[in-house]
């Protein structure tokens, strides 16, 4: 029997997502309330940055933290439970959205609350928040309800024609991974009874084998989906451009890598034996995904559709981990999706102020901006060269991780080949060859080349204009706050890779968690 009482220390794993749920409600309440409401949300998510860092410390320091609701004893009731990747990937969140509320304040619009726009994005947080934060697969699923719900509303904000067709796309895809995610835990529950994450890991190995490789086939589908892994991926770059650049940046910031972490959460450490049957699919996946993406951004013209093709790309890097499923694999993948909340955030808010000063949307008709703006410029390279993964950026480490991973499996030292992890070592060297190319290509187009493309691109670009003074202070000086921390982060990595090994760790022997939770410790 374990102690019922929860301590007010222990509410520090729910905060994030009460603060959340609470601010959007009054901001929806007093959306007329004017110049009021931005502050209101950024003070809202200053406290849960201030929460998750308090959580963040606690499990760094004391391991997995849980708390049952409803003083039902686990796995009865729904439980929030946050371990090392689940506190650090909700932080990774919170200080992005802070991020992003800054940035809309650059336009008139962007401080006119009376649309809803802070209370969504408040929603949209209490959902990845939760999401990462949960205990219980049931509960995961609500919480991508509710991120959905939240997403639909910043996609159609604006009422633009364009964002209603992406939104239709967008919605269509996650709705169908969504059905294949309920049809999955019903099949779960039928098998082990449970669907608190704890005690699957405890049932499951005694559940039947074939069935649960199809209940795992089934989240690999759902959660494959919801990433934007290949070859149910087209709905991102199809979407992702039509809304404004700074829900674009949440977008491409938060939400994939809530699938990724589910298929992190799921496949490594609830139903492990599944994994290994699925692994010969879950190594295609990674490779084709890890290739196609970055040759999609290297054939796009529009620049955010470009920019999904790497986000994508990404997600590659994650399954690759999941292929390759050591303890430096698994590091690997944890420290990729903390660099990808980042770093995919930061390319589409500097993509934002390149469609500013340009007027453009296609990268053809950009040109000359190193001219007009040099700090754009070199954010967007640094950012360019961290997606590719080059040293000494962030991107660098999460992929020497996963390519000490698949050396070491591979069999290459003593001739028992992987063939496999070899692949999977191709496809990374070839993914990060094929970002950069992307990445430059559009950074040669967009400031390097004179003008628009054709016989007149040495000409100067007339139709270029200046970042104003409230677009340099509110928009470029909050994404240069971004990069640089991406860039500090990748210069001195201790932290990160120390945290990303332990959360890898937890993952493959969760035991701590299961612990943590209070139920018995698994066979």
């Amino acid at each position: 029997m374990i102690d019922t009482l929860t301590s007010a220390a222990d509410w520090v794993v729910i905060l994030p997502v009460v603060l959340c749920l609470a601010g959007a409600a009054l901001l929806l309440m007093a959306r007329h309330a004017g110049g009021y409401l931005a502050g209101f949300a950024m003070l809202v998510v200053l406290a849960v940055i201030v929460c998750n860092l308090q959580l963040f410390a606690r499990v760094l320091a004391e391991g997995p933290l849980s708390m049952t609701m409803g003083r039902w004893l686990p796995p009865f009731g729904i439980s929030f439970t946050a371990d090392i990747m689940s506190a650090g990937f909700a932080l990774a969140a919170a200080v992005v959205t802070l991020i992003v509320l800054l940035y809309v304040q650059m336009d008139p619009e962007g401080r006119d609350g009376t649309s809803g726009l802070y209370a969504l994005i408040l929603l949209l947080l209490a959902g990845v928040s939760g999401a990462f934060l949960t205990g219980d697969l049931f509960n995961l699923y609500v919480w991508f309800e509710v991120m959905l719900i939240a997403s639909f509303g910043l996609m159609v904000i604006a009422g633009r024609d364009i964002q209603l067709d992406a939104t239709i796309k967008y919605g269509f895809l996650n709705f169908l991974a969504t059905s294949f995610f309920l049809a999955a835990l019903g099949l779960l529950y039928g098998l082990v009874g449970t669907l608190n994450m704890a005690d699957i890991i405890v049932s499951a190995p005694k559940a039947n084998p074939a069935a649960m490789a199809s209940v795992a086939a089934l989240f690999l589908l759902a959660f494959g989906t919801k990433a934007a892994a290949f070859p149910v991926n087209a709905w991102l770059p199809a979407s992702y451009h039509a809304p404004p650049p700074a829900i674009s940046a949440l977008f491409a910031g938060l939400l994939t890598k809530v699938g990724t972490y589910a298929l992190l959460r799921t496949l490594v450490a609830l139903l492990p034996g599944s994994r290994e049957i699925l692994e010969p699919a879950v190594a295609v996946i990674a490779i084709l995904t890890l290739v196609i993406a970055p040759l999609g951004a290297i054939a796009e013209t529009n620049l955010r559709r470009a920019l999904g093709f790497i986000v994508i790309g990404g997600i590659g890097v994650v399954i690759s981990g999941m292929a390759v499923p050591s303890l430096q694999g698994i590091a690997g993948s944890a420290v990729y999706i903390f660099h990808a909340i980042l770093t995919m955030s930061a390319l589409y808010l500097v993509a934002g102020l390149i469609e500013r000063m340009t007027g453009e949307t296609d990268t053809r008709r950009m040109g000359g901006l190193y001219a007009a703006s040099a700090p754009v410029s070199i954010l967007f390279l640094v950012l360019v060269f961290a997606a590719a993964g080059t040293p000494p950026f962030l991107g660098f480490w999460p992929k020497l991780l996963l390519l000490g991973a698949g050396t070491e499996l591979s069999g290459l030292a003593d001739g028992t080949l992987d063939w496999w992890a070899i692949a999977v070592i191709v496809a990374l060297l070839l993914n990060a060859f094929l970002t950069l190319i992307a990445g430059t290509r559009l950074w040669a187009h967009i400031f390097w080349r004179q003008g628009h493309e054709g016989e007149r691109s040495e000409e100067p670009n007339a139709s270029l204009r200046r970042l104003g003074r409230a677009e340099t202070w509110l928009g470029l000086v909050p994404a240069a706050a971004l990069v640089a921390l991406i860039v500090a982060a990748g210069l001195w990595p201790d932290l990160l890779l120390r945290s990303g090994t332990e959360a890898a760790q937890g993952l493959l022997d969760p035991q701590r968690y299961i612990a943590a939770v209070g139920l018995e410790q698994a066979p």
